[in-house]
Protein backbone atom coordinates (compact mmCIF):
# COMPACT_ATOMS: atom_id res chain seq x y z
CA UNK A 1 0.00 0.00 0.00
CA UNK A 2 1.27 3.40 -0.81
CA UNK A 3 1.81 5.91 2.10
CA UNK A 4 1.33 9.78 1.34
CA UNK A 5 3.86 12.27 2.12
CA UNK A 6 2.54 15.39 3.72
CA UNK A 7 5.47 17.13 4.29
CA UNK A 8 7.58 18.29 1.33
CA UNK A 9 11.34 19.32 2.09
CA UNK A 10 12.57 21.07 -1.27
CA UNK A 11 16.42 20.55 -2.47
CA UNK A 12 18.05 23.57 -3.57
CA UNK A 13 21.21 22.96 -6.56
CA UNK A 14 23.52 25.78 -6.90
CA UNK A 15 24.47 26.20 -10.94
CA UNK A 16 27.69 27.03 -11.76
CA UNK A 17 28.58 27.53 -15.15
CA UNK A 18 31.65 25.57 -16.61
CA UNK A 19 33.70 29.04 -17.39
CA UNK A 20 33.35 30.23 -13.96
CA UNK A 21 34.04 26.95 -11.89
CA UNK A 22 37.38 25.74 -10.94
CA UNK A 23 39.57 23.55 -13.53
CA UNK A 24 39.10 19.64 -13.02
CA UNK A 25 41.89 17.18 -13.64
CA UNK A 26 42.30 15.57 -16.96
CA UNK A 27 42.87 12.26 -17.44
CA UNK A 28 45.47 11.57 -18.48
CA UNK A 29 45.98 9.06 -21.86
CA UNK A 30 49.55 7.90 -22.07
CA UNK A 31 50.02 4.10 -21.41
CA UNK A 32 46.66 2.86 -22.56
CA UNK A 33 47.76 1.33 -25.76
CA UNK A 34 45.66 0.31 -28.98
CA UNK A 35 42.04 -0.98 -28.22
CA UNK A 36 41.36 -4.38 -28.31
CA UNK A 37 38.93 -4.87 -31.56
CA UNK A 38 36.41 -8.09 -31.97
CA UNK A 39 36.58 -8.64 -35.88
CA UNK A 40 32.90 -7.68 -36.19
CA UNK A 41 33.66 -3.87 -35.31
CA UNK A 42 36.93 -4.12 -37.21
CA UNK A 43 34.82 -5.17 -40.18
CA UNK A 44 31.99 -2.52 -39.59
CA UNK A 45 34.95 0.30 -39.86
CA UNK A 46 36.42 -1.41 -42.35
CA UNK A 47 32.94 -0.74 -44.25
CA UNK A 48 32.21 2.26 -42.86
CA UNK A 49 35.50 3.86 -44.06
CA UNK A 50 34.51 2.20 -47.05
CA UNK A 51 31.49 4.05 -47.32
CA UNK A 52 32.61 7.51 -46.78
CA UNK A 53 34.97 7.21 -49.41
CA UNK A 54 32.65 6.57 -51.63
CA UNK A 55 30.23 9.23 -50.69
CA UNK A 56 33.20 11.53 -50.72
CA UNK A 57 34.08 10.61 -54.68
CA UNK A 58 30.49 10.57 -55.76
CA UNK A 59 29.99 14.55 -54.06
CA UNK A 60 33.24 15.39 -56.36
CA UNK A 61 32.28 13.53 -59.48
CA UNK A 62 28.60 15.56 -59.03
CA UNK A 63 30.64 19.23 -58.14
CA UNK A 64 33.24 18.59 -61.13
CA UNK A 65 29.75 17.60 -63.40
CA UNK A 66 28.27 20.79 -62.31
CA UNK A 67 30.89 23.12 -62.41
CA UNK A 68 31.41 21.78 -66.59
CA UNK A 69 34.53 19.99 -65.83
CA UNK A 70 33.47 16.87 -67.26
CA UNK A 71 31.53 17.96 -69.94
CA UNK A 72 34.53 17.95 -72.27
CA UNK A 73 35.15 14.50 -71.29
CA UNK A 74 31.92 13.05 -72.57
Amino acid sequence: MATIQNSYAPEYFRVVHPLNDVPEQKCSTEGLGHIAMTPAVRISLTLLRGYLVAMSAMLLYHVLDLAGVLHSIH
